[in-house]
């Protein structure tokens, strides 16, 4: 198909599936629509292995959407498709450029659309394109956006109209119509700047030659001072580190026990110093081994050092996993408490990362290339699993859960809510899920869920 059946098309099904509907399995759907049509549309040049796996991850964030429709799971989605979009078009560009290339694209909306010959055929053999699109839709076009105008800026206008029984949302379908367009020319239209080309080679993974002669990276510091520079602060840092480790192993796991609140603040608060501290560890590596030092065989003393501060940081990692993991033993599973062990995970990925360009002297774009599909990973994992219902099930065994909590601040539990109302006999809690389940399943087709559907109120 063409770009301008391919607009025109997800355009005519964006309003479809849209109109008078909330966003629910409409928007899973076009998922899949649209992940149907890329894959078709995609030069086979263009489809490697991870276009493929792109591919499937859009279907299946399309599914967690129809499923779920959250905020974890509309984001799994539209990154899905915009990583699809972005691999059908180029197969070697790094996926970091991405971002510039939907920001550029959708500020310089307005010029590609009105220079036609890019994305509107000159000629065909009939001529019946031209004709449509000459005669039918940019007249139409206009005259639908006038008359809207007209009838909100006039009520003498519209009263002319008044006698019409019109059942149709002129305002609703015009902006579905305009949002539905700019969506789809952005997505099947956009375009990857020449300037972005040529700085293809900023995120490359390894180093050029011209990197790996040795040469300081200040003019007014020679090369062995900033070696032995490397050497001191890395020292210094592996003797902070241990005794740091151990003063917070012993706050962590020896001082007198605190009231939940407390100990809920100060693990929150600890985590977050560790996480911090990653990330200056990381930054701290990437400015000495940025170049040169990759390849100077009289730096390996310095390389050793930064490894083991990197081995030692992974220790400490693990201790604050311990600790939170002790903390869930203690008092349940909170969305919160998950996600320290997904930023924890992230962080030790991260240095896994860190020691493999050190050791494999990679630059230190290749630490955010990679990291990117590991960030990517999280997201599609995060839509993919109901925590809210691992949170509940596994709290609910505990004699000191909250039926209250888990009814207001946790999503997706409605099952093993409705299990524990019907076994402890709490019918207020019973008649809160049933209302709400009820209001969901009496939803228009297009705008359900289907985790409501699943869950009997019989």
């Amino acid at each position: 198909m063409k770009t301008h059946h391919l607009i025109l098309l997800t355009t005519f099904l964006f309003v479809t599936l849209f109109y008078n509907e909330n966003m629910g399995l409409n928007l899973g759907l076009l998922g899949i629509v649209c992940a149907v049509l890329t894959f078709i549309n995609t030069p086979q040049r263009n489809k490697t292995r991870l276009f493929f796996i792109l591919f499937i991850t859009t279907i299946l964030s399309s599914a967690a959407f129809v499923w779920y429709g959250d905020f974890s799971s509309f984001l799994a989605l539209v990154s899905s498709l915009i990583l699809l979009s972005f691999r059908s078009k180029s197969r070697k560009l790094k996926t970091l450029f991405i971002l510039p290339v939907f920001v550029t694209n959708f500020f310089t909306f307005l010029c590609r659309f009105f220079n036609f010959d890019k994305w509107i055929p000159e000629r065909n053999s009939s001529g019946t394109w031209q004709k449509l699109l000459a005669i039918i839709l940019i007249p139409a076009f206009f005259v639908f956006i006038f008359f809207v105008v007209y009838t909100y800026g006039s009520d003498q206008f519209a009263n002319l109209f008044i006698n019409i029984s019109w059942d149709i949302n002129f305002w609703q379908l015009f902006c579905l119509s305009v949002l539905g367009f700019f969506l789809a020319f952005n997505y099947w239209n956009f375009v990857v700047e020449r300037l972005i080309y040529k700085q293809y080679s900023v995120l490359d993974n390894d180093f050029n030659d011209g990197a790996k002669i040795l040469k300081p990276t200040y003019s007014g510091l020679g090369l062995d001072a900033e070696r032995m520079s490397g050497v001191v602060t890395f020292l210094l840092l592996n003797v902070l580190l241990v005794f740091f480790i151990a003063s917070y192993n012993y706050e962590q796991f020896y001082e007198i026990p605190k009231t939940p609140v407390q100990l809920s603040e100060e693990t929150h608060e600890r985590v977050g110093a560790v996480i911090l501290s990653i990330i200056m560890v990381i930054l701290v590596i990437m400015f000495y081994f940025k170049s040169a030092f990759n390849f100077d065989p009289k730096a390996k003393l310095m390389q050793l050092l930064a490894k083991i501060w990197l081995g030692l940081n992974t220790a400490l990692l693990f201790s604050a996993m311990m600790k939170n993991t002790e903390y869930i033993v203690n008092y349940g599973f909170t969305y919160k408490r998950l996600g320290v062990y997904a930023f924890l995970i992230l962080a030790t990925i991260g240095l896994g990362i860190t020691f493999i360009k050190i050791h494999k002297k990679k630059t230190n774009a290749f630490l955010f290339n990679t990291m990117f599909w590991f960030f990517y990973a999280t997201i599609l994992m995060i839509s993919f699993v109901n925590w809210g219902g691992i949170v509940t099930r596994e709290n609910i065994k505990r004699k000191d859960f909250s039926a209250e909590y888990h009814q207001d601040s946790v999503n997706f539990n409605d099952c093993y809510l409705l299990k524990y109302a019907e076994d402890s006999h709490n019918n207020l809690l019973r008649s809160y899920v049933l209302d709400k389940v009820n209001k969901e399943q009496k939803k228009t087709f297009l705008s359900k869920l289907l985790y409501y559907e699943t869950i009997n109120t019989k």
